[in-house]
């Protein structure tokens, strides 16, 4: 079983990858996430300077933080950390075992990512 998944930002994204490759192999679709945000990161410049000071904006998956949260403790995607983390250019670096928390520096609502079952379900 794989444990973590890594791939550096100096990789290209890939173009047109096989449906089984996209959700089916062993990241269960966390590059493809990653991809899309390396390309969201392009398209929009401003988002991806805010994701880089530790904004958690709302994207595609359950992590993102609303301006007025109800709540300042959740649960996000591993989809969501991965996407985040190509919005900000950074390397794809998600461990499957271990939780990881990021507090949103705007709104200070601390969001707990894991590989529980229900976060990370193939679409």
């Amino acid at each position: 079983m794989v444990k973590r998944i890594h791939r550096s930002i100096e990789e290209p994204i890939r173009e047109n990858p096989p449906e089984n490759e996209k959700w089916r192999g062993p990241d269960k679709g966390l590059i493809l996430c990653w991809e899309d945000g390396r390309h969201l990161g392009q398209e929009q410049p401003k988002m991806a300077k805010r994701a880089k000071k530790g904004l958690l904006p709302v994207l595609s998956w359950k992590g993102g933080v609303k301006k007025h949260p109800k709540k300042f403790k959740k649960q996000g995607s591993l989809y969501y950390l991965a996407q985040w983390q190509g919005l900000r250019g950074e390397d794809l670096d998600i461990s499957l075992t271990k939780k990881r928390v990021i507090t949103c520096s705007k709104t200070g609502v601390e969001v707990t990512f894991s590989a529980a079952t229900t976060q990370f379900a193939v679409p």
